[in-house]
């Protein structure tokens, strides 16, 4: 980094490496184009309205410059400024003061100084061994001379040719020498250079005519166009000096002479000169009017930098200053004023320059310090609109590069931001605290710091979000012939994940110095960009595609992340960053994903609804269809919700966990619904068993007993075909198709087991399944199906036993099973056929449910003999002596089921047939025990109430030796007179029905 201050020690000039000067020039050589302007930087200073250039002004300045601090040791050259302290007071220059002539001004010596007063003021440090600045062209001779005085030192520095330099002193001299008692100020010291300079003092005549008109456009600058008194209208010498200056101009006029013309001249400007400012001074006032004394002065403090090293302030910057202010007494300038013009020269020259020598910009950030406090103790209102506009200068420059500092810094650069930040701050701080008339008059409490840091962010960062969003746009358009190119917001979420990441690591530890949530304030701003993309593209999304999934997970991604920036920035904040998480509404990308997957869900299960009905009703149940014995339409059926699955777990979310529950529940209610239909219209083990005829009583040895036998025998079969002739016509719901039916239920519950290991290994597969997912349950996910299973199972098996015993055996069971005598119409047929029955359940069910379905037979069987016992009608009736038939027959159903040994085992037949067991010892019991036995029964069940006549007991159908009513069936089909007369003494009952 070049220093910014460079030592000029006798004998160590940097300028003696130089190549030699050339010679003795007439004109003043041009000053670097870059010295006074930059191309987005304008002087706020003010634009004068004459034809003065910058050279004419910086000759001019040199002048002044000359004639504050020129003097000779025969006659000295008075002047008020030229003791004047270091830092004179910012009223002082009215105040006199005698410059000694023993130590004149522009020949004291330039030494080897202690360290600068001002860079320490700076805020910076000299550096090692320094160079003096070498002599600008002086002479013809080539030969490069040291600058001895801060005179010679000022000359060089302004590039006044050595020539033009003595012209200047020779024509002060002469002015000196009529001016004995008076100040310089008392002067107009371009009339008086007018007066005193000649054409013959000039090279040629183009140097003569260009110097006159300089100082006439200087005349015209400083009483006709800013002047430092208002000119009234009226006011006739500013007319006649008017007329004068422009007809100059157009034919220049004889100078050196106290002719006419030079006398009209004197007496016009005089008359304006010495118009008086409300002071009691007696200066002219020709140099201190805004703007033309602020542009001098600023030429003046130029001059402070190396000429061979703008980066650097000369060595000698303290004895440089003190002569420049001796300047203020003839422009009118203050220490506020100086400290304003410092501030706006050290920043100038920062930024053309090139920017890169911070030292610079810290100056200025340290002499707008002083500025601040200045600020607060003037409402003079020339100096606030100077201060107005240098410091909205500065601060547009600042906010030009901040509004979008991540086009203006990158990493070769970023280290200037630090200091162009504090500089803008500053500038906006003084504006908005002490020139803002409205923040004056409120006295609001406002953060300007925080305010402008915030806007900064915001603002950059939206110019870069559109950036970025251009280039995800070109991105996408240059990869549309690859497969599978990443949609737009896919890509921009990543940019603008990777431009947060930047952001937090290059930029916000550089503004926290300022706003303390610096990156929370830039990801909230990102935030707010990427969500009106992502949420106009959430609203046009219809279906479920890998496009709009990868933008939704990216933009999931994207905002995780950037919260967690939000959420790590504000960890040490008052509020704990709750203001920036509320400028950062969630994008529900999840949401929407989810929204997505359901409907995605919907669709699918939708479809499988209408398939299982579709299919069910062309299901026709056929045994022979697969050698398992299962229906087709489950087989595809279990099929679909393979595919569903299989295609749910490929679909590229990442919450298949959490949504996988949806998925299942709705499997669950469509194969629930299939497990409904499929057991529909097959009626239950109730729909078979016939309805109990009346109670009778046996008709001993009647005649016409078989008359009666037939008579029953016929209604009894017309309600029962009544019962079941749905049943009938469809042959669907046969034997062999119900066990179908059956095994299809069993084969969709078993697969319940393989469908759920089949979800645990996906789960496996998936990225953002964790632990808990897999021990969340998994085995009782479907709930509903196999609960429905094996309800369906229990009331088909029912079905089946009960469609066999009471339907399809009926003639040889409710029909024929001891109607009439009892050893002539025993069990054997029943047993023959039911064997037929059982040998084909055995061969259609599934092994795991042929013992469920036998036993219900057997259960079925046993309810049968016992209703044809104890409910079968009048044309039944037993005696003592049939108890040892109806004992064998029973043996033989048992046996039948046992299939010595190959059949149920012997405690199940042992546990069903319980009840019949328990019921057959009445049938041998005599009839007076019976009504014995019936009689306490009653009393014991209704009390004493039962003691005048016994109520007759209702049928429950829970046959049991203690029960009343089995007693009383037990006597009604007791063949037997006793047994009659007891019933009919007891209920009237009737004989037949």
């Amino acid at each position: 980094m070049a220093h910014l201050f460079r030592d000029l020690s006798l004998g160590h000039s940097k300028r003696e490496s130089t190549p030699p000067p050339p010679p003795l020039q007439t004109k003043p050589p041009p000053m670097p184009t870059n010295k006074l302007t930059s191309p987005d930087l304008q002087s706020p200073l003010g634009q004068l309205a004459s034809q003065l250039t910058d050279s004419d002004l910086r000759l001019t300045a040199y002048d002044v410059f000359l004639a504050v601090c020129r003097t000779s040791a025969s006659k000295p050259l008075s002047t008020s400024a030229s003791s004047i302290a270091d830092s004179p007071s910012q009223n002082s220059p009215g105040q006199n003061h005698n410059h000694s002539p023993s130590s004149p001004a522009l020949q004291r010596s330039l030494t080897s100084a202690a360290a600068s007063k001002m860079k320490k003021a700076l805020g910076l440090k000299s550096p090692g061994s320094k160079k003096s600045p070498g002599s600008a062209p002086s002479s013809g001779q080539g030969k490069s001379k040291r600058p001895t005085t801060v005179g010679e030192l000022m000359r060089i520095q302004m590039r006044v040719p050595e020539s033009v330099d003595a012209r200047v002193r020779r024509a002060l001299l002469r002015i000196g020498g009529g001016l004995v008692g008076r100040r310089i100020e008392s002067v107009v010291l371009p009339l008086e250079l007018l007066q005193q300079l000649k054409q013959s003092d000039f090279s040629d005549q183009q140097e003569y005519d260009a110097w006159q008109k300089r100082n006439l456009r200087v005349l015209e600058a400083g009483l006709l166009l800013h002047p430092r008194v208002p000119l009234d209208k009226s006011n006739n010498a500013s007319q006649r000096l008017r007329q004068i200056i422009h007809a100059a101009l157009d034919r220049p006029i004889e100078t050196g002479k106290n002719n006419e013309s030079m006398q009209v001249l004197r007496s016009a400007v005089m008359s304006l000169a010495s118009r008086s400012d409300g002071s009691l001074s007696d200066s002219c006032h020709w140099a201190n009017g805004i703007p033309l004394n602020l542009r001098l002065y600023e030429m003046l403090l130029e001059m402070c930098f190396d000429i061979n090293d703008e980066t650097s302030v000369v060595e000698e910057v303290d004895e440089l200053m003190e002569q420049i202010k001796k300047t203020w007494v003839i422009l009118g300038i203050n220490q506020m004023l100086h400290n304003l013009c410092f501030a706006w020269v050290l920043f100038h020259h920062f930024v053309s320059t090139g920017q890169v020598e911070m030292d610079l910009l810290y100056a200025a950030d340290g002499q707008l310090a002083e500025v601040a406090k200045d600020a607060k103790t003037t409402r003079d209102p020339e100096y606030s609109k100077i201060l107005s506009s240098t410091l909205s200068s500065i601060l547009g420059w600042a906010e030009k590069r901040l509004l979008a500092y991540h086009d203006t810094f990158d990493s070769g650069n970023v280290y200037t931001m630090q200091g162009i930040v504090s500089l803008g701050v500053s500038a906006a701080k003084i504006l908005v605290e002490d020139v803002s008339t409205e923040y004056r008059r409120k006295r609001k409490e406002v953060d300007v710091a925080r305010n402008r840091i915030d806007t900064y962010i915001r603002s950059s960062l939206r110019t870069a979000f559109a950036q970025r969003m251009e280039k995800a746009d070109s991105s996408r358009r240059a990869s549309k012939n690859q497969p599978n190119p990443l949609p737009v917001l896919a890509i921009l979420a990543k940019d603008v994940g990777e431009l947060a990441v930047h952001e937090k690591q290059v930029f916000s530890p550089i503004l926290k110095g300022w706003h303390p949530l610096a990156a929370g304030v830039a990801v909230a701003t990102l935030h707010s960009c990427y969500a009106n993309e992502i949420k106009q593209f959430i609203s046009g999304i219809t279906e479920l595609t890998p496009d709009a999934v990868q933008v939704l997970r990216a933009a999931d991604k994207l905002e995780k992340d950037l919260v967690q920036i939000a959420v790590e920035d504000a960890v040490d904040s008052d509020d704990g960053g709750k203001a920036i998480i509320r400028e950062m509404p969630p994008y529900e990308a999840e949401t929407a994903i989810a929204n997505l997957v359901k409907g995605w869900i919907k669709t699918r299960l939708d479809r499988l609804k209408e398939w299982v009905d579709r299919n069910l009703q062309q299901e026709v149940w056929n045994p022979q269809a697969n050698q398992e014995g299962f229906a087709l339409s489950a087989v595809e059926t279990l099929r679909i919700i393979d595919e569903t699955l299989d295609a749910f777990f490929q679909l590229p979310i990442p919450a298949h966990p959490a949504l996988l529950p949806d998925v299942i529940v709705g499997l669950d209610k469509c194969l629930q619904y299939y497990v409904i239909k499929a057991k529909s219209g097959c009626a239950s083990r109730n729909t078979y068993i016939p309805t109990m005829p009346a109670l009778t009583r046996c008709e001993i040895g009647s005649k016409f007993q078989g008359v009666w036998k037939k008579k029953e025998k016929s209604q009894n079969t017309q309600k029962r075909n009544s019962q079941v002739a749905t049943m009938n016509g469809d042959k669907s719901f046969g034997i062999p198709q119900l066990c179908v039916r059956i095994n299809t239920l069993h084969h969709i519950r078993s697969e319940m087991d393989v469908l759920e290991k089949r979800i645990v290994t996906h789960l496996r597969n998936c990225e953002s399944a964790h632990l808990e997912d897999f021990s969340n349950g998994l085995s009782k996910r479907f709930e509903q199906t196999p609960a429905a299973c094996v309800e369906g199972v229990q009331q088909l098996s029912e079905a089946v036993a009960y469609k066999i015993v009471f339907h399809d055996l009926s003639h040889v069971l409710w029909d024929g099973l001891y109607v009439g005598e009892p050893s002539s119409s025993r069990i054997d047929p029943l047993l023959q056929e039911l064997e037929q029955n059982l040998l084909v359940i055995s061969e259609t069910v599934h092994d795991r449910v042929r013992t469920r379905i036998i036993t219900d037979i057997m259960k079925a069987s046993c309810d049968g003999f016992l209703l044809v016992l104890l409910a079968g009608g009048p044309s039944r009736a037993f005696s003592r002596q049939d108890s040892q038939i109806i004992e064998d027959d029973f043996k033989a159903l048992k046996d039948l089921f046992w299939a010595n040994g190959d059949g149920l085992p012997a405690d199940l037949i042992d546990k069903f047939s319980a009840t019949v067991r328990d019921v057959l010892p009445l049938f041998r019991t005599d009839t007076e025990s019976l009504i014995e036995r019936f009689k306490r029964m009653t009393l014991e069940a209704y009390g004493s109430s039962a003691r005048s006549r016994l109520p007759l007991p209702p049928t429950s159908g829970q046959w049991n030796p203690t029960e009343p009513n089995t007693l009383l069936r037990v006597l009604c089909y007791r063949n037997d007179e006793a047994a009659s007369r007891f019933l009919k003494k007891t209920y009237n009952l009737p004989k037949k029905l």
